[in-house]
């Protein structure tokens, strides 16, 4: 028996032998190779604290630093440590009681454990901040003032489209998307700041302090040699022109609507107003969630963007696009002429003209100049209607929305701003749905002059704007066009141009002098700028809504596109303004005003008066803006700007 057992006996012998050699080894690593280990082992003994990095500049096209950074200080808690404090003064200071103040230590257990760190007090007010720096002995070692960078707004204006950071909230915690996010941290929630958190963020650093036996922090551990530097985050460089933008949304003030404009030969938006808006640095600082929660409730929804959210009928500003896609399919030249007498009568209603002179529709430019409702209804008839695609129905209409597509309607073109709409370009099953199966060209007739049930965001009008000013190709509308130190290829989508189906240069160039004509003798003469030739139409979009349950018509919306100078566009703009009328009255002015502010840097003497009207004219429902809380709330952001009462 000994025989056969002394293998075994050697075998068990080798085994223990091997993981005491095992053992030995890894401790070995761990305490004398790994030190780091070994050292920051003892969590009673080695504070982590994290050092937040400052979050990346935003400047517009002029390097003028439009978001930067401010600091404010939030009051952090270590559960554990907070024994014998006057919990009595803490709470006067922070104006809550000892059943809030128990609540809140509870939650910051939940969240970060007894050891950790936890924000108690978030973003303290100046007032705050004062009495708990001068008393904060009386709280220590469980309660600390650590500082939180906020962002600023030196010039109040690009709210929707910079947007606002917060505190992440409890469910993206859970999402593995921000893993690398802890309870506490901020992030971009809208605008810019959301699309491009990735590179405004920058990389957390970490410090390690040594804690005496009262859990004091003493001072550095092993001299930082654990510690991690905090990296900056990447600033962004705009196609933005800050002042152009506030002159925009001085001239929106009191209106409802939009206006964006693109240089068309970057695609970089140059303004995008949304009007009502509100001063974006009511989303920063110890009362953003309060603003937060007025703004979203007002009746005018200022966090409403607009100019890439709301879709409106395009209305009139849409014949250009119908007389292109004319001129491309061959149903008509440039000489091609309509009888109008002030009305079309080819469906079963007539669609009336504001024209009644003869001649006013003999070609293309005088139809366009004059904006003939005849005219173009007639030119969307003949598209769709052509022999060539079998009727409306076997193909003509899925062609007229191939071309719409490609204008960049119906989908949302990318602007780096989230939320942006689609829009509607109706399709044969679109109609197919609507009227069950029943439908022809008499059906859809009003979307030959932008209404029925084709809907356009004033971005997409804007751009397509670019594409006539272009002669055919657009890049992508965006605002950051660099980005500094940037090893990303986030920017190269908005480098490549896009080239719109085979439309020939005579078929722009007769749409563009039909544009200019609109300016110089037509429906926009309003929008005229001394020394410069302008290309624009004018747009009148019927507007319904639901009142006591009925769809009712409402007042139309005034809407106006345009582009300067004709021959070599720098920029291109739409305006809309909502239930004021027809375009030439308030959305031909603005347009014309913002060109001429950019494109000369000042307004004349001699439209100073037109500008001062604008300026002063108010297009809201007075029963909104009695209800509305947002000039108060404007009004508060510059006191407490201006550090006046």
């Amino acid at each position: 028996m000994s025989v056969f057992n002394q293998p075994r006996k050697r075998v068990i012998q080798a085994i223990i032998l091997g993981m005491v050699v095992l053992i030995i080894t890894r401790l070995f690593f761990l305490q004398i190779v790994e030190k780091k280990y070994a050292k920051l082992a003892d969590a009673n003994a080695v504070l982590r604290k994290v050092v937040y990095p400052s979050r990346g500049i935003i400047y517009d096209r002029q390097n003028r630093a439009i978001l930067s950074n401010d600091v404010l200080y939030d009051l952090v808690v270590t559960p554990a440590s907070a024994k014998n404090i006057d919990t009595a003064y803490l709470c006067k200071i922070l104006n809550i009681d000892k059943e809030e103040f128990r609540k809140r230590i509870i939650n910051a257990i939940v969240r970060n454990g007894r050891v950790r760190q936890s924000v108690f007090a978030a973003l303290l007010p100046a007032e705050v901040f004062g009495q708990l720096q001068e008393s904060m002995y009386l709280f220590q070692p469980g309660f600390e003032l650590v500082p939180r960078q906020i962002r600023s707004y030196p010039y109040a204006a690009a709210a929707n489209i910079l947007g606002y950071i917060g505190e992440i909230s409890p469910e993206r915690l859970k999402d593995t998307t921000y893993s690398s996010y802890n309870s506490g941290d901020y992030l971009g929630l809208a605008g810019l700041e959301r699309t491009y958190e990735a590179v405004l963020m920058g990389t957390r650093g970490i410090q390690y302090l040594v804690k005496d036996n009262l859990n004091r922090p003493q001072g550095a551990y092993e001299n930082g040699e654990f510690d991690s530097a905090a990296i900056a985050g990447k600033n962004l460089r705009l196609s933005l022109d800050i002042e152009l933008q506030q002159f925009g949304e001085k001239l929106m003030k009191g209106k409802m609507g939009s206006i964006v404009a693109i240089d068309p030969q970057t695609g970089g938006i140059l303004a995008m107003v949304s009007a009502p808006t509100f001063d974006p640095n009511l989303l920063t600082g110890s009362y953003r969630s309060t603003n937060s929660v007025l703004l979203n409730r007002d009746t005018t929804k200022p966090t409403f963007n607009r100019a890439i959210q709301a879709t409106y009928p395009p209305g009139s500003t849409f014949k250009p696009m119908i007389a292109l896609v004319g001129l491309d399919e061959g149903v008509i030249t440039p000489s091609f002429g309509y009888p109008c007498g002030g009305a079309y009568y080819g469906c079963s209603r007539p669609i009336k003209c504001e024209h009644h002179d003869a001649g006013h529709a003999a070609n293309l430019r005088l139809a366009l100049s004059h904006s003939c409702n005849s005219y173009f209804s007639h030119v969307y008839r003949l598209c769709v209607d052509a022999s060539k695609f079998g009727g409306i129905r076997a193909g003509g209409l899925q062609k007229w929305s191939d071309y719409m597509n490609s204008f960049g309607f119906g989908h949302r073109i990318g602007v780096d701003v989230p939320s942006e709409a689609r829009g509607i370009v109706p399709t044969p099953a679109f109609y197919d749905k609507m009227y069950k199966g029943s439908w022809n060209s008499c059906t859809s007739v009003f979307l030959g002059i932008g209404q029925g049930e084709l809907t356009l965001t004033p971005l997409q009008m804007a751009n397509a704007m670019c594409i006539v000013a272009n002669r055919g190709s657009y890049y992508i509308p965006h605002f950051v066009k660099s980005i500094d130190n940037d090893d990303t290829h986030l920017l190269d989508k908005y480098k490549e141009k896009h080239v719109v189906a085979h439309i020939s240069d005579t078929a722009y160039s007769a749409v563009i002098h039909g544009m200019t004509d609109v300016v110089e003798s037509g429906t926009g003469r309003v929008a005229q700028i001394e020394g410069i030739t302008i290309g624009g139409k004018t747009g009148t979009a019927e507007n319904y809504g639901i009142v006591d349950g009925k769809r009712t018509k409402l007042k139309n919306h005034a809407a106006f596109v345009a582009f300067a100078p004709a021959e070599n566009a720098r920029i291109a703009v739409a305006v809309i303004v909502e239930n004021s009328g027809f375009g030439a009255r308030y959305a031909a002015p603005i347009a014309s005003l913002m060109m001429e502010k950019y494109l000369k840097d000042s307004i004349s003497t001699k439209r100073q008066a037109l500008m001062k009207t604008v300026m002063e004219t108010v297009t809201l429902d007075p029963a909104m803006v009695a209800k509305s809380k947002l000039d108060s709330l404007n009004n508060s952001a510059i006191i407490k700007k201006n550090g006046t009462k």
